[in-house]
């Protein structure tokens, strides 16, 4: 198996978010999460943790929050979990507002707490996917099946999870619109976010957003440059935002729903790095150095705040601005 760069990258990521956890416990344990739905409009609802409210509040780690959209000819799910046990939860909330099938799933990208449960879809559901999301597990899924274990611990399901190929593939810089019957679904790349195949899904007559990753959650969690791409990545975020209208609903990959206003938090977390790590390679700063330098006390309050600055972040702003000079 060809190990890439992206592999290895999330292989220390997904390190030291084991490390950082008390006694090797998983940040969220997928055998005890609860999810609960949302009505956010007719036919639009959210899900999420029942204790993603207090949890975001403080700052600590959420499990996968995502939805699921009702037309007249049956639903979309945005994000289907990580296992059989939180999948058969999701489906079970479907089937409490309606009796329609579920006719397609979206993931937002290759994360398994996010695509994993394609697994127990409907065998007539569709699976929309990004291109490089499926370029990714048809190269790389044992090595995902392993590091995600190491993060969310053994016995949660995971060794369970065969692949599963998409049915509708989304390429770059692509949109799709899926007519659910009497309600359209906009299914769009915005560019590199988290990952190559970042995925957003919009519904725009109640002006709905699902995000995925590269919106964690609300203030004070911040985005992980697990892959790199600064700049691509405040670029992306800037479009998102740029994009909704005033009054929309966000519902990010790990949290409750959040406004438009909301996102600013992390795009001024990623211009505040541009800025200072800018200024330490013009200084002529290490890695090293420019670590230790750009601290960035005004953005705290993240529990994981202490890996995935240091340890993530401000490498891979180094890196990308680097390249530019």
């Amino acid at each position: 198996m060809k190990i890439t760069k992206t592999t290895v990258a999330v292989l220390a990521a997904t390190s030291l978010l084991s490390l950082s956890t008390q006694a090797n416990e998983p940040v969220w344990d997928a055998n005890k999460v609860q999810l609960v739905a949302e009505k956010l409009d007719d036919g639009v609802y959210a899900y999420y943790p029942t204790d993603a409210k207090k949890l975001e509040k403080k700052g600590l780690p959420v499990a996968t929050s995502g939805g699921f959209i009702v037309g007249d000819e049956g639903v979309l799910v945005i994000d289907t979990t990580l296992n059989e046990r939180l999948n058969k939860q999701l489906q079970g909330m479907i089937a409490v507002e309606t009796k329609k099938p579920i006719i397609y799933a979206v993931n937002t990208s290759f994360h398994g707490d996010h695509s994993y449960g394609n697994m127990y879809l409907p065998e007539e559901t569709k699976i929309i996917q990004h291109e490089v999301t499926q370029n990714y597990i048809d190269n790389h899924f044992e090595a995902d099946i392993q590091w995600m274990m190491q993060s969310f611990g053994k016995g949660r399901g995971i060794e369970e999870i065969k692949p599963t190929d998409a049915d509708i593939l989304v390429g770059k810089d692509g949109k799709i619109t899926i007519d659910l019957g009497g309600k359209n679904v906009e299914i769009m790349d915005f560019g590199f976010a988290q990952t190559g195949g970042d995925l957003f899904v919009w519904e725009p007559e109640s002006k709905t957003m699902y995000t995925g990753n590269p919106i964690v959650t609300v203030k004070p969690s911040l985005p992980w440059l697990l892959d790199g791409h600064l700049l691509e990545t405040l670029s992306s975020l800037q479009k998102v935002k740029d994009f909704l209208p005033d009054g929309a609903t966000v519902v990010p990959g790990h949290g409750t729903p959040m406004t438009p206003e909301d996102i600013q938090w992390h795009i001024d977390y990623l211009e505040a790095i541009k800025t200072q790590v800018q200024q330490a390679i013009d200084d002529g700063l290490s890695l090293g150095e420019t670590v230790k330098k750009v601290q960035l006390p005004e953005f705290t309050g993240y529990a994981l705040r202490d890996w995935v600055h240091p340890g993530l972040n401000v490498p891979a702003a180094y890196r990308d601005l680097s390249k530019q000079q």
